[in-house]
Parts: C-alpha cells; sequence; structure tokens
C-alpha cells in the first residue's frame, strides 16, 4: 500500500519553488507577514482552480473539512476567508505574473518539439485578445462600456503545444492594435492576427525585425497591383499578387510592397477571405493554411473559460482580479508541463477532471493518469445446472 504524498503534493513538487520566493522577495510579497504566506496563498488558489471552487466560503469549507491533510498538501496556515481575501487583496498581482513568465518559458522548452498543423520549421504565434465579463457595480474600475464593466487578456500563443508565449490583462477599453507596441518581434517567425491589428506602421516594425506577418484585409483596402502570379483556381485560390498600398498615410507607414492572396473556401461558397503577408517565398496555400490555424487560439480562449475559474472572482479589486488570472494560468501551465515531463497521454480536460477528484488520495500520480478497466473473473465451476437445456 502507498504511504506518500498526496497526488496534490506530489503536483506542487513541479513547481519550481525556489524561482518563486525569488518573485515573493523581489516585490516584498511576505513582508511582516507572519502566517499564510505567498506560497500557501499560490496552493490554495491553485487548490480552488483545480477542484473547481467557486466563492472563498466554498474554499474554506472543504480544506477545513480535511484539515489533517493541510500539512501534508504544504498549507501551513490556518485557511479563512478573510486571510485569503486579504492576501489577494494585498500581496502584489506582479509576483504571480512574473512567476508565470518563468512557467510559460519552462513549458515553451518542453513543447519546442510539437507538430505544427502547417508543415514550417519556423516558430507560428498567434495574436488576439479575450474579454473577460465583470459587474460593473462590483467592479466600478473596470468600466468597459457604459454599463459593462470588463478586462482584456491579450495573449501571443506559441501554435506548438498552445502555450502562451506573452500575456497582458489590460482594462477593456485598450484597444487590441496597441498590444503590438508591447511585442518584441522574433526574427523568421510568423505571426498570425485578425484584422483588429491591421496597423501598416506597427507591421512594418515587425517587417522591420525580419519577421512575418500573416492578417486580413479590410474592406476599404486600397492598393495598386504590380505583378500576378499564377494560381491553381480548383485549390480555392482566386489571385496572388504583389501589391503597393496607394492611401498616403498607408503608403508613409508601409512604403515596401506587401503580398495580397485571395481565397475562397471550395467547402464554403460564401467565404471571401483576402490575406495579407510580408512573405513571397511559402506556396499561397500554405498562406492560407497559416491563418486558418490561427483558430488555435480562439480555441484556447474558450477552454480555459470553460475550464479555469475566471468567471467568479474571489475579490473586487484590481490586484485581485489579475492575482486570480495569472494563477489560473499558472496552473494550466503546471499541468501543461506535468502532462509532458510524465509523458501522460491524456489531453489536458481528462487530467484537470482526474486531479479535480483525486487530490487527496495517496497514490503515485503517473498512477492515477493510468487508463485501466476492471477484469471480472467468471468462475469456472460446472456444479450449476443450466436453466436452458
Amino acid at each position: 500500500m502507498y504511504t506518500g504524498s498526496t497526488i496534490f503534493s506530489q503536483l506542487m513538487q513541479h513547481v519550481p519553488w525556489h524561482h518563486f520566493h525569488r518573485c515573493v522577495d523581489r516585490y516584498r510579497g511576505d513582508h511582516k507577514v507572519k502566517e499564510f504566506k505567498c506560497s500557501d496563498q499560490f496552493r490554495v488558489m491553485c487548490f480552488a482552480q483545480l477542484t473547481y471552487r467557486e466563492s472563498l466560503r466554498d474554499i474554506e469549507a472543504c480544506l477545513r473539512a480535511v484539515r489533517p491533510k493541510l500539512y501534508h498538501m504544504g498549507i501551513h496556515s490556518t485557511v479563512s476567508r478573510n486571510n485569503l481575501a486579504h492576501a489577494n487583496e494585498r500581496r502584489d498581482w506582479r509576483i504571480y505574473a512574473e512567476f508565470a513568465q518563468f512557467l510559460i518559458a519552462e513549458a515553451r522548452r518542453l513543447y519546442a518539439d510539437e507538430e505544427l498543423a502547417v508543415d514550417l520549421e519556423a516558430s507560428v504565434y498567434a495574436l488576439d485578445s479575450t474579454t473577460i465579463d465583470l459587474c460593473l457595480s462590483m467592479f466600478p474600475w473596470a468600466r468597459f462600456r457604459r454599463r459593462k464593466g470588463a478586462v482584456k487578456m491579450h495573449t501571443l500563443l506559441n501554435l506548438r503545444g498552445s502555450i502562451p508565449e506573452f500575456i497582458l490583462i489590460s482594462d477593456g477599453k485598450m484597444h487590441d492594435v496597441n498590444i503590438l507596441d508591447y511585442l518584441m518581434p522574433l526574427p523568421g517567425a510568423y505571426y498570425l492576427m485578425d484584422r483588429g491589428y491591421l496597423d501598416f506602421e506597427r507591421l512594418y516594425e515587425i517587417d522591420s525585425c525580419q519577421a512575418f506577418f500573416v492578417t486580413r484585409a479590410k474592406g476599404n483596402f486600397k492598393f495598386k497591383r504590380r505583378y500576378s502570379r499564377p494560381v491553381d483556381r480548383s485549390t480555392g485560390l482566386i489571385c496572388d499578387q504583389t501589391v503597393l498600398l496607394t492611401t498616403f498615410r498607408s503608403a508613409q507607414a508601409y512604403p515596401d510592397p506587401l503580398r495580397r492572396v485571395k481565397f475562397r473556401d471550395p467547402e464554403d461558397p460564401n467565404s471571401l477571405l483576402v490575406f495579407l503577408t510580408n512573405d513571397f517565398s511559402l506556396p499561397p496555400m500554405t498562406i492560407t493554411q497559416l491563418y486558418k490555424a490561427r483558430w488555435m487560439i480562439e480555441l484556447f480562449f474558450k477552454w480555459i473559460k470553460q475550464h479555469l475559474r475566471i468567471k467568479a472572482f474571489l475579490g473586487t479589486s484590481p490586484n485581485a482580479v489579475k492575482t486570480q488570472l495569472w494563477i489560473a494560468i499558472s496552473t494550466y501551465l503546471l499541468v501543461a508541463i506535468l502532462k509532458k515531463r510524465l509523458h501522460i497521454e491524456q489531453p489536458l480536460y481528462t487530467i484537470l477532471q482526474i486531479l479535480s477528484v483525486s487530490l487527496f488520495e495517496k497514490t503515485p500520480i503517473l498512477q492515477a493518469f493510468q487508463a485501466s478497466e476492471p477484469k471480472t473473473q467468471i468462475p469456472n465451476e460446472r456444479n450449476q445446472l443450466s436453466l436452458f437445456e
């Protein structure tokens, strides 16, 4: 019989605590704190994410019911609503933001060899944002519309393994295109964006960094055709052109030629897509496949909203909201790292479901993910008479 650590403790062993404490020391998170330190706060918030707790009262009730096991989970302080609410309110959210960046780097290293949906050796990133709705009466600082509150999570997703490369949490009013000012394009990488990021001055900065972008043209896009390449119209391609911008301000912002690829999906005749890119070497169908791969970031946003606790918040201040969001992201990354290190074949959704019901079990963590069907033993006794002979 296994009498070692609980599954939750084994999961926490994959947390680089030395780096976590560096982040805590940098922002003085444990300054004048006698109990319920930042490490306890992180463990409790991870527990809430993994077991789908919805409120402070919910977390307190569940952990008090298993109080003898808290020490074995690594929680050495009393867990109460006041302690957790005060920690989320006062502990600097940048502790968890910086720690999440370290987990991003670790996950990126583990998923570097993952295959892409497109046969391409370069790094491919999808850029987009998702809006997280908030009640304006409870979060007055997060005004988004006249009667609506929200924050935005801007994400640069590495399509090898669906690992977020860069995340910025802003107020709901921040326009998507402004996030391009925070990025440092990687030479040779591809950045996939929708029409909301169509700003020629910022796109020219990506081109100046010897990186590539693929985006969609707007309906009022003005251009002058310089050259047309032959295309196979049976694949859905309509044209593959080299164009120059003709609008005065756009031409000043982006003086170099652009590539314009027009495509109609054979499976959906009503869809007509016009792509713009600064890459002239890839086949036109690869450009369309690259943009199609951008849909992975939409699936990523849908996944985290369904399976992480980022709809109901445990505090109303900006610090509490950002703390919960960054710890939710850290939990996602931690599970992704666990999956890769232990070579678990199940998808992340299945791993989360198994963890949610087995955190207090004392069994080797890898054994919990081994799918084994119970076998019913049929006795070979011949003394029982057959009723149907």
